[in-house]
């Protein structure tokens, strides 16, 4: 596919843009993956980026949350045992600086 059938290809399809159109509207392609979803940019008629909204973003990202390791303890064969976790004392000094 040559650059300018790749720019036709990319106008004519919704959520694809080529690399110049997306510079030349770039607020549009912002709005439009705010609005439609992801929006998805074409360097010499090869995928290159796609830009998604912050909201899609933070989805895909997730947000640590510790979730994760509260499940893994939860399913664990073991999670009945009980253990017990030694107490030690440390003594605390002066550190010279």
């Amino acid at each position: 596919m040559t650059q300018s059938s790749a720019s036709k290809a990319s106008r004519g399809q919704p959520g694809r843009w080529a690399l110049q159109n997306a510079k030349a509207r770039f607020s549009e392609l912002v709005r439009k993956a705010q609005t439609e979803g992801p929006q998805h940019v074409s360097v010499h008629g090869r995928d290159s980026v796609v830009v998604i909204s912050a909201e899609e973003f933070r989805k895909l990202k997730g947000e640590p949350t510790g979730q994760a390791i509260v499940d893994a303890f939860a399913a664990s064969p073991f999670k009945e045992i009980d253990l017990e976790r030694p107490r030690v004392r440390v003594r605390i000094g002066n550190i010279e600086r």
